[in-house]
């Protein structure tokens, strides 16, 4: 794909935004091929758990302005349309059955904020700004606030969502949009290595059921939720891996997943 790369290196995916002139902004074309690479390695049985990167100096810079400013001569219906598919690209990503790690070289700013904060984890580097930077120009972060909010709690989101200011990375972390800062030179390495400690130490059922759990108990009563987690470690129980990976442990023999 033109702007979108994926490849495999022992088990760990890669999907690369090849788009750095225009730092790797997201039009309808670029979503589309987000998608399909998501859905691609989602079943790929050579990749075990996804990394998001991209190439240029710029992470993301959130929507393509100019791709915008076309939109604005669509009707309402043809709008939906268009926002429909950027909330299916961020509900593939959240919902994906695999860990995805974003690896931040640079900036991410608005709707590329909202990619790299809907990982499951992110390593980013000091440099990197981020922010949502919507109200600055009349616009809106309506789609990626389902997930902030979910992620970073309500006083953050509104903090971050109403001022349209950028933070930096040391306060990303602090709020809990990334998980990592590391200097940019190691940052490939640490995001592969982490990856990989993923993909041998863990087993891809528990971690595919754990990912799904997180997002499906947050919608649920307290006696729904307990109850759900109930039923899970019930089946949890009876499961392949669980049986497997306790045998292991108790004949004290190691196990590579």
């Amino acid at each position: 794909m033109e702007f979108v790369h994926y490849e495999t290196k022992e088990r760990v995916g890669y999907i690369t935004l090849a788009r750095a002139e225009k730092r790797n902004a997201l039009n309808y074309e670029v979503v589309t091929q987000l998608k399909k690479a998501f859905a691609f390695a989602e079943e790929d049985e050579n990749c075990k758990v996804v990394v998001l990167r991209s190439e240029g100096k710029v992470f993301c810079a959130g929507a393509d302005l100019e791709y915008i400013q076309r939109l604005q001569e669509n009707d309402y219906h043809e709008n939906l349309a268009d926002s429909t598919h950027l909330m299916e690209l961020f509900r593939l990503i959240y919902t994906l059955k695999k860990v995805v790690i974003a690896q931040i070289h640079g900036h991410a700013i608005a709707g590329g904020c909202g990619l790299a904060a809907i990982c499951d984890i992110g390593f980013t580097v000091p440099e990197a700004k981020f922010g949502y930077t919507e109200v600055k120009i009349g616009f809106i972060p309506a789609i990626v606030k389902v997930f902030l909010l979910r992620k970073i709690g309500e006083s953050r989101a509104k903090q971050l969502l109403l001022t349209g200011d950028l933070i930096s990375a040391e306060d990303a972390e602090k709020y809990g949009l990334v998980n990592y800062i590391v200097p940019a030179e190691e940052l490939e390495s640490r995001v592969f290595d982490f990856a990989r400690k993923l993909c041998f130490e863990n087993s891809k059922q528990s971690m595919e059921v754990t990912k799904e759990m997180i997002a499906r108990v947050q919608e649920m009563s307290l006696e729904g939720g307990l109850q759900y987690a109930a039923e899970m470690n019930a089946i949890a129980r009876g499961s392949e891996d669980c049986q497997r990976g306790i045998a292991s442990f108790l004949n004290k023999e190691p196990i590579k997943w």
